[in-house]
């Protein structure tokens, strides 16, 4: 039995991680491609993901690289037919919302191979999200639905799906989490600065409708900034963000921009800061199970127990919001959040379960 596990950005590889975990340890006979579409290419955001989670080097690296989301999806199924019409597996396994997982499930499905969706059914309901586009083609072609949440095993059963094509599992996500917490490594920034737990601030922004354009990350660091209450702000800037800010002129003492961190660096950040600002959805999931207060500078998520449930607060980008959240937060009246159910660290050893018990996988792969 082959599958294929598409992946193509950073949060992609920390999910396919779960589910290559889940295959190493179960009594499963069961052979998988890695297939890294290359979407991303900077080497913290892509190669060091592979070392710090003792995941295998791709057996497939499609180099697609930067391009308009056009070029980019384009690119992908072309080069991705390629592999399929050489050896096709029984089943693409995709992983998210991003556009290799959208391409390459088209692609699998016009040839008549089984597309499994992990992260199924979320939606922000925003279709200015490259990613929301994403979700719902998926969740419209694929054959098996892996939900996060209650929440969203109900949305796919409101567009149609059954029962017997839906499973709530838990989150990939959190799995990887949890299982390398105890390795996370203070970046060298930690004792550049003379970071302490609990005093300083997270910030990410990678979102086009944040960063595309410098007058509004402008607005948002100088709200941010102004509001910081003068502790440590550390910005770790995507590649594509630097770009834009390259002719920034904001000047702020306790502003430090620095370069990708690698995943076991980051989430030694993010387990030890005060609070994290972001426009990423991951992070929110991240935040809830660290327990760390959590500002998502959007006007919608696509996770909404992070919200419910969790640490997260939708605060969006707007002055007075950003300012009365930040307020909040130093005022100590942060909410306390919990764990959403299923987010315990077995949801890969449940999606192999499950996909055997569906008789995804022939009964003589089953080694006693």
């Amino acid at each position: 039995m082959q599958i294929d596990l598409i992946a193509g950005t950073r949060p992609n590889f920390i999910k396919i991680a779960a589910i290559i975990h889940a295959i190493e340890s179960s009594k499963i006979s069961l052979n998988y491609r890695i297939i890294h579409t290359g979407q991303h290419y900077d080497e913290k955001l892509s190669q060091g993901i592979f070392r710090d989670l003792n995941l295998p080097e791709p057996d497939i690296n499609l180099n697609i690289g930067s391009g308009s989301q056009a070029e980019q999806t384009g690119g992908i199924m072309i080069r991705y037919e390629t592999i399929l019409k050489e050896k096709k597996p029984d089943m693409c396994i995709v992983v998210g919302d991003v556009t290799s997982s959208m391409a390459c499930a088209i692609t699998a499905k016009k040839m008549g191979i089984k597309v499994s969706h992990i992260e199924a059914g979320l939606r922000s309901n925003d279709w200015n999200m490259p990613e929301e586009i994403n979700r719902v083609i998926i969740d419209s072609i694929a054959d098996y639905y892996f939900t996060t949440t209650i929440e969203a095993s109900q949305e796919l059963f409101r567009i149609g799906k059954s029962k017997e094509e839906v499973f709530l599992v838990g989150n990939t996500m959190i799995d990887t989490l949890l299982r390398f917490k105890p390795r996370f490594q203070a970046p060298d920034i930690w004792k550049k600065l003379g970071l302490q737990k609990g005093c300083f601030l997270l910030l990410t922004l990678h979102r086009p409708s944040n960063v595309d354009e410098i007058e509004n990350i402008n607005q948002i660091l100088n709200t941010i900034m102004e509001n910081s209450y003068g502790v440590p702000v550390v910005f770790p800037v995507h590649p594509r963000t630097a770009s834009i800010m390259k002719n920034s002129q904001l000047s702020y003492k306790n502003l430090f921009l620095i370069e990708p961190l690698r995943y076991l660096e980051f989430n030694y950040l993010l387990q030890h800061c005060k609070a994290v600002l972001t426009d990423s959805g991951g992070v929110t999931e991240e935040a809830t199970v660290l327990k760390i207060p959590c500002m998502t500078l959007r006007e919608n998520t696509e996770r909404p127990e992070t919200v419910n449930i969790g640490t997260n607060e939708i605060v969006g980008t707007k002055k007075m919001n950003i300012k009365n959240a930040l307020n909040k937060l130093f005022q100590n009246e942060w909410k306390k959040g919990r764990l959403p159910e299923l987010w315990d660290g077995q949801t890969g050893k449940r999606i192999i379960e499950i996909l055997i018990k569906k008789k995804t996988f022939h009964t003589d792969q089953i080694i006693n």
